[in-house]
């Protein structure tokens, strides 16, 4: 006998991002080249600056950071919000890891075990394990791929609120799918959430990538939810240094800071490293911002046309982050994205993409589709949707 392992632990689904990076690493054991389509990992040089400031670390301790941050990093992030007219004071900044320990420790700090959070569906995979963690239930609206996955009307919001309901959370620019929210959706949003006491959580990792004619607008410049909005942000993919591990919390409600703090002194500090690193790369040249904006939008159409040139496949154009939801003619593809990296091969090589039924919060959905990250220069992009079209008519003869 033995002891078992939690409850929780069991109910915890697995990342369609990294499950099935064994099997990955396995092909690559056996001489396979894998085109790594799977995870937002820009392939996008750090900034200079950012990388010159490791070297030239001269503290004589590493030692602990204050558990909301280092004071010049909030200040800096504070002047940088005001470049898009938004009035955040750096004490209304707690520094995190990662925006991922943002979204946990806002629903740890706005929501009790049995609440309800509404959540556009395919939504990023992590949101489902951090309610679970937290014992909050998500309901789910869903979104089409046929309608590009824009948001439904508002009136569908309403039809999920229950007494229970505390919080709505969106994603914009949204991973998985790309979609980008208008200012009238955002307006609509922020109103539901005002008429009935909700917490807006905001995730705009990805503000800088929106690819539509009109500016990005957040949900932090809409004064009537001023102390309903938590805002979740991250310096991993703005500025290419995904394992710095620095993302943030922001909200100007008083009581949900306070919140904040306990779970932040709890696991100590954020860490220091990557906090140095991140306030230097705030004051990143414009011009390095542009490049890497123009490098993405050149891959999304490039991605985009390429394949909806496959028989069976079809992909909307999303505008704004660096991902796409493609639907494949396959009946399951977390079956089909497995195959590829356990069985097949052509000419040495195959692809790693994350299946999107992981990306809902309901069996179900997104049976034949996946998320591809568009995150790797064209070339690298043209050869693995050649190899994706030659293992869809293998997998139909198969068939």
């Amino acid at each position: 006998m033995y002891p078992k392992a939690s409850k929780r632990g069991n109910s915890m689904p697995s990342s369609p991002i990294r499950r099935l990076a064994g099997a990955a690493r396995d092909a690559e054991r056996r001489g396979t080249r894998v085109y790594r389509l799977n995870i937002g990992q820009p392939d996008v040089p750090t900034p200079p600056q950012a990388i010159e400031s490791l070297h030239h670390i001269t503290r004589k301790v590493l030692e602990y950071s204050p558990s909301e941050g280092i004071e010049s990093l909030r200040v800096k992030m504070a002047e940088y919000y005001a470049r898009f007219d938004l009035d955040i004071k750096p004490e209304e900044i707690c520094v995190t890891s990662g925006g991922s320990e943002a979204v946990l420790f806002g629903f740890l700090s706005c929501l009790d075990p049995g609440d309800e959070v509404i959540i556009p569906q395919p939504a990023y995979a992590n949101y489902i394990t951090f309610a679970r963690t937290a014992g909050v239930t998500i309901k789910p609206i869903n979104c089409s791929i046929e309608t590009g996955f824009a948001l439904p009307p508002v009136s569908e919001f309403e039809k999920l609120i229950t007494p229970a309901t505390r919080a709505i959370l969106i994603c914009n620019p949204n991973n998985p799918t790309g979609y980008t929210y208008t200012r009238e959706e955002l307006e609509a949003i922020a109103s539901i959430c005002e008429t009935h006491n909700l917490f807006l959580f905001s995730d705009e990792v990805y503000r800088e990538f929106c690819y539509t004619d009109q500016p990005f607008i957040s949900v932090m410049s809409l004064d009537n939810v001023r102390k309903n909005v938590v805002l979740i942000d991250s310096v991993s993919k703005r500025y290419n240094e995904c394992g710095i591990r620095i993302g943030c919390l922001v909200t100007r409600n008083e009581e949900v800071r306070a919140n904040v703090m306990k779970f932040a002194q709890a696991r100590l500090s954020p860490p220091l490293i990557g906090q140095l690193v991140a306030e230097a790369s705030v004051d990143t040249p414009q011009e390095y911002m542009r490049e890497v904006f123009n490098e993405y939008l050149e891959r999304r159409n490039f991605l985009i046309d390429r394949l909806n040139k496959i028989p069976g496949v079809y992909a909307p154009m999303p505008m704004g982050a660096f991902y796409a939801i493609a639907a494949l003619p396959v009946e399951d593809a977390d079956e089909f994205c497995k195959w590829m990296l356990e069985e097949f091969s052509w000419e040495g090589k195959t692809v790693f993409m994350a299946p999107a039924s992981g990306f809902y919060c309901e069996p179900g959905h997104g049976k034949n589709q996946v998320r591809i990250a568009y995150v790797h220069k064209i070339e690298y992009l043209a050869e693995a949707l050649e190899t994706l079209e030659h293992a869809l008519n293998v997998y139909a003869e198969r068939r």
